[in-house]
């Protein structure tokens, strides 16, 4: 396969030019960068590459003597396959020095051996099974887990919602099987009871949901916590829950921040109006950090298209290459880039982050996220935060993150 080099890299290269630094004298990392450039999350990992290009736009300088260069590929479906061929293909052949990307947990799952055969350092930037770190010693995640996301929602939605009955509803892949599994540990820890959890179809493609929100209804629970992987399914889902008037049957409406992704919240209209959801980061969060940041993107990349918690993953996934770079001044070693994520902090956009040194997964706020209309558009206000949130799989070493998990075998 091609690389996607020529439209990408190049302005990376024009860029470290004009830092002043001496050409010649530069260390060049190679970074392989394997995202779904093509198919249904094309703008998603899109939106993260531009984020990537606008954090080394903005710190570029403190490089110093070195540079980074992009090499990009094309993992297309979220099979595992490609993206498995990609990332052999890029260390064998471009002799990268890290890996970066990753959008679907099949593709990290799959490319796990290799990254240990190989020893490279590959940062995921969304790819968000639980389990996934404890496959190689040289993955590190700067997303989110969906059980980190979603643990915490159970117990919020029993003490401070009043949802003594609901349901869990999730796409039918790795992660929403982590959803369904991480909501029911929290709420029924809480004393929650959870009447009926649903597959909703699979990822490839948007679902028809009239069939399961018609169930959730009639089985009439408190609420409803629902997980899809982002984008094209929100929309649908939207017109769904108004159609099936769940909201007229006193159902609430809880989920998981994919739901409402800023990026694409206008496309669900007022029917979304008063959801709730648990997530990482919302373009609107009030911080000076995030201002900074949004005002940036802006500036950058116009206002069509708002940032949101994919795109601050593509963000932080370069300031964890920069930490690195800078550590080792440019001579990369995988084992010793890990240990310089072990324990990294830094204030992102999305808050306060950090990388545990036990087990490679980031420690982040998780903001309880509540729509609300703001003039003639939607907006996210948050109504809480959920502090300093480890990944709850690995430390209550449950199903995959657990002693029979799939990294054991």
């Amino acid at each position: 396969m091609r690389k996607r080099s020529t439209s990408w890299i190049m302005p990376l290269a024009l860029l470290a030019i004009g830092a002043g630094a001496p050409q010649a004298a530069a260390d060049t990392v190679k970074v392989g960068v394997i995202l779904p450039f093509s198919g249904m999350a094309a703008d998603v990992a899109q939106s993260e590459l531009r984020a990537m290009k606008l954090y080394y736009k903005l710190h570029k300088a403190e490089l110093g003597g070195n540079d980074i260069t992009l090499i990009e590929r094309d993992s297309k479906e979220p099979s595992g396959a490609t993206a498995q061929t990609l990332t052999r293909e890029l260390v064998v052949q471009d002799k990268v020095d890290m890996l970066v990307g990753y959008q679907f947990s099949p593709d990290a799952i799959a490319s796990a051996p290799f990254i240990t055969q190989a020893k490279k350092l590959a940062i995921l930037v969304n790819a968000q099974s639980s389990y996934i770190p404890k496959l190689s010693p040289y993955i590190v995640r700067l997303s989110a887990s969906s059980w980190q996301i979603t643990y915490p929602m159970g117990p919020y939605a029993v003490d401070k919602l009043g949802c003594k009955t609901a349901i869990v509803g999730y796409t039918d892949f790795a992660p929403g099987r982590d959803v369904a599994a991480a909501f029911k540990a929290g709420y029924e820890k809480a004393g929650g009871k959870l009447v009926d959890s649903i597959a909703m179809g699979g990822p490839a493609q948007v679902p028809d949901f009239t069939p399961y929100l018609q169930r959730i209804k009639d089985e009439k629970p408190n609420c409803v916590y629902i997980f899809t992987p982002a984008a094209s399914f929100n929309a649908a889902l939207a017109r769904t829950w108004r159609d099936q008037k769940l909201a007229e049957a006193g159902i609430r409406f809880l989920g998981t921040g994919d739901v409402t992704q800023d990026s694409v919240l206008p496309q669900l209209g007022d029917n979304a109006i008063g959801w709730i959801t648990g997530g990482h980061y919302t373009a609107d969060l009030n911080t000076p950090e995030n201002k900074k940041f949004v005002a940036a993107w802006y500036k950058e990349y116009g206002d069509k298209v708002k940032p949101d918690f994919f795109t601050v993953q593509g963000y932080d996934a370069m300031a964890a290459v920069f930490h690195v770079v800078k550590t080792l001044k440019g001579k990369i070693d995988a084992d010793k880039a890990v240990a310089a994520l072990k324990g990294w902090k830094v204030n992102s956009p999305r808050g306060p982050i950090m990388i545990d040194a036990e087990t490679r997964d980031i420690i982040q706020n998780i903001y309880v996220q509540k729509v609300v209309k703001k003039g003639d558009s939607l907006g996210i206000e948050v109504i809480d935060t959920i502090p300093a949130v480890k990944d709850p799989c690995k430390e209550l070493g449950v199903g995959n993150c657990g002693a029979g998990s799939p990294a054991k075998k």
